[in-house]
C-alpha cells in the first residue's frame, strides 16, 4: 500500500518517514498532485495522511474522499484533540492520531485502516464509550455478561472492559500484570470471536452485550 502525507511543514515528521520510507509528501501547493497520485493508486488502495495544520483540512478530506474514494484517509495532528478527532471520523476519516507517534504506532494505524477498521486514540475511544455505553451496565446485565462469557475467556473480557475504559495497551498490561504482546494477543482473539475489526467496534459490541443482545 502506498502512503502519501499532506503536510506544509518545512521538515515533515522523521518518524512518519521512518514508518513509510517509500511514501511521498505533498505541500499545500501540491494538493492536486496528491489527489492525482491517489487516483492512480486506485488499483492498489493508498492511504492519505492529512495534517490538521491546514485550517481547511476538512475540505481537503472531503475532496480526497470524493475524487479518490478507494483511498483510506488518516487525519494526523501535532496536538491531538478529541473534538477534532470526532470531527475527522464524522467527516469520513478512518483514523485520527498524533503526527509524531512512534513509527511502530503509525504502521499499526496503517494496518488497521488497510483492513477496513477504524483507529483512534485511547481517550477518544473512552469518549465514544461514554456516549454509547455506561461502564457499569455490563456488570449490571447478567444476560449480557453471560453471553460475552460464553464467547470470551475471563482474561479476554478483562482486556475488553479495559479498552472500553479508554486504557492503552501499555496501561492494560500494567494493570493486569501481563506483557503488551499478551494484551495484543487477547485483543486479536477477542476481535475474531466478536467479529469486530477494531477498538471502536469492540466498544459498540460490548454495548450490545451490556443490553443483553450478545
Amino acid at each position: 500500500m502506498r502512503h502519501f502525507l499532506a503536510s506544509d511543514a518545512a521538515q515533515p515528521s522523521d518518524r512518519w518517514w521512518t514508518a513509510f520510507p517509500q511514501g511521498a509528501c505533498f505541500g499545500k501547493a501540491g494538493r492536486p498532485a496528491l489527489v492525482e497520485a491517489l487516483q492512480k493508486a486506485d488499483g492498489a488502495p493508498a492511504t492519505a495522511w492529512l495534517s490538521t495544520e491546514y485550517s481547511d483540512w476538512p475540505e481537503l478530506l472531503r475532496t480526497v474522499l470524493a475524487q479518490a474514494p478507494a483511498a483510506r484517509v488518516v487525519v494526523v495532528s501535532c496536538v491531538p484533540d478529541d473534538r477534532e478527532g470526532l470531527r475527522a471520523i464524522n467527516e469520513g476519516a478512518r483514523a485520527y492520531c498524533h503526527l509524531f507517534a512512534i513509527p511502530e504506532m503509525l504502521q499499526e494505524v496503517a494496518l488497521v485502516v488497510q483492513h477496513g477498521g477504524l483507529w483512534v486514540g485511547p481517550t477518544l475511544v473512552a469518549r465514544l464509550a461514554a456516549a454509547t455505553w455506561s461502564l457499569g451496565a455490563l456488570q449490571a446485565s447478567p444476560q449480557g455478561q453471560e453471553g460475552l462469557l460464553q464467547l470470551l475467556s475471563s482474561r479476554e473480557l478483562e482486556v475488553a472492559q479495559a479498552v472500553a475504559r479508554g486504557l492503552s495497551n501499555k496501561e492494560i498490561a500494567e494493570k493486569l500484570f501481563i506483557s503488551e504482546r499478551t494484551v495484543k494477543a487477547h485483543l486479536g482473539a477477542t476481535f475474531e470471536k466478536l467479529h469486530v475489526r477494531d477498538r471502536v467496534q469492540l466498544v459498540l459490541r460490548l454495548n450490545q452485550g451490556a443490553n443483553g443482545h450478545a
